[in-house]
């Protein structure tokens, strides 16, 4: 692993440094590269202005790790509130919701956690939109599955999402690539054991590869979510090749990486969704999305260093 992404994933977890950036006067203005902001109302406008660009939208209420039951729910009510803005404002059929079971009390209970995204998907159904449940550490797989199995069985359009890092990923997504199937691809972004996930940089990008052609080979919806311009070339090349045609599969992107990129592959008729993640809890999204790009560690220190 890039001791540098070792690094920034060590500082997620470290309390020093979570208040040193939180605290900084220039946080917030650097912050907002990446997150939208801190209210429904700040995730609903940027949603808005990315709708008008051409693009479609997944949004995320930023949180995690969640051990209170309270937390959990006050979660749950904030879907269900930006899901009635986004209704309100006629977006609910461009832009549709991400969660992280962690963040609605997977670690207390399973079936907690089953029961309030229930709750999340059947708001999203009255509003016409959809749900992806987010991966997160490999700990949390079989469970974040199981919950998605038993979704499905109601909502058959709930999202998947798949990490390339990890070892059992390619068994995973031909599992996952059935008829009507909505499965997100990513690199993966927790530091993972070398016993479960690869390490190297570039046995991820294999993984990554080999599993865009099982996506791809099924009958499913892939969503392959990767700023790599390379990645993004070899997936339109294997698309034509299994001849998917434009609507049959997505790009996906971050909120503020590449946002030219975004548009340019949108012109091009293709589907591109913009996770956008918003709220106040964004340290720990930060910090991984820095391990992903360390690149985009100097751009963040120079702002803490008042020269960005």
């Amino acid at each position: 692993m890039n001791p540098l992404r070792t690094l920034i994933l060590a500082a997620a977890g470290n309390d020093a440094v979570r208040h040193l950036v939180a605290t900084a006067p220039v946080s917030r203005a650097v912050v907002r590269r990446f997150v939208a902001g801190e209210t429904a109302s700040d995730a609903v406008g940027a949603t808005a202005a990315l709708v008008a660009d051409g693009l479609t939208v997944t949004l995320d209420h930023l949180g995690e790790d969640t051990t209170d039951r309270a937390l959990a729910e006050r979660t749950v009510q904030a879907y269900l509130a930006l899901l009635d803005r986004l209704h309100a404002e006629r977006l609910a059929d461009r832009a549709e919701v991400s969660v992280k079971l962690s963040a609605v009390g997977q670690a207390l209970d399973e079936r907690l956690a089953l029961e309030n995204a229930s709750r999340i998907c059947a708001a999203a159904e009255q509003c016409g939109t959809t749900v992806t449940l987010d991966a997160e550490d490999h700990t949390t797989t079989d469970s974040t599955l199981r919950v998605l199995h038993e979704l499905r069985r109601s909502w058959p359009w709930v999202g998947a999402v798949l990490q390339a890092y990890l070892r059992r990923t390619q068994a995973d997504c031909r599992e996952l690539a059935g008829p009507g199937s909505r499965v997100r691809l990513c690199k993966g972004a927790y530091a993972e054991p070398p016993s479960v996930a690869f390490a190297d940089a570039h046995e991820v990008d294999l993984s990554y590869v080999r599993c865009v052609n099982e996506l791809l080979a099924g009958e499913g919806y892939p969503m392959f979510a990767t700023h790599d311009p390379r990645l993004v070339e070899i997936i339109g090349e294997r698309a034509r090749w299994h001849d998917r045609k434009p609507g049959t599969f997505e790009y996906q992107m971050l909120y503020g990486v590449r946002p030219d990129e975004q548009r340019r592959l949108a012109r091009a008729g293709n589907t591109v969704r913009i996770y956008l993640p918003y709220g106040e809890q964004w340290y720990g999204y930060l910090m991984r999305r820095l391990a992903e790009r360390p690149a985009n560690t100097t751009f963040f220190l120079r702002a803490l260093a008042g020269r960005g």
